[in-house]
């Protein structure tokens, strides 16, 4: 089973901006409504890890499948049987930058759960294109 969901915005906020935020696991709270925390142990890195507590205080292993400093990151949440990827895009453009998020859920229930897991997806990206134009 699986479900999948991807979505692009532009901001007038540079790609660097946009990474800024990105690769500060600790602030992701303040754009994201549904995380409440995030602790990945070392560097930014490809194969780093950690915990991010989701809305509710439920509390999920992540790890850091790949990064590409400046331009892209994907990471990998488990719930049991459940896996969340999330790839993470962002490119400059003439008027600032572009930004492109997208959920990949597979395993047991991916379809009833891919749409709770995307359902704060606009509100995560409009605010964080909102705090990186701000910097």
């Amino acid at each position: 089973m699986t479900f999948e969901y991807s979505r692009t915005v532009t901001t007038t906020a540079t790609a660097h901006d946009v990474w800024a935020l990105w690769s500060d696991p600790g602030s992701w709270h303040c754009w994201d409504p549904s995380v409440e925390s995030v602790a990945i142990e070392g560097h930014f890195a490809e194969g780093a890890a950690g915990v991010m507590v989701l809305t509710g205080g439920i509390e999920v292993p992540v790890t850091l499948e790949l990064v590409e400093p400046g331009a892209r990151y994907l990471d990998r949440l488990e719930m049991g049987d459940l896996r969340i990827h999330i790839d993470h895009v962002v490119k400059d453009s003439d008027s600032g930058a572009e930004v492109t998020v997208s959920t990949f859920v597979t395993g047991p229930g991916a379809e009833d759960i891919g749409p709770m897991v995307t359902a704060d997806a606009p509100k995560a990206m409009e605010t964080l294109c909102a705090m990186a134009e701000g910097r």
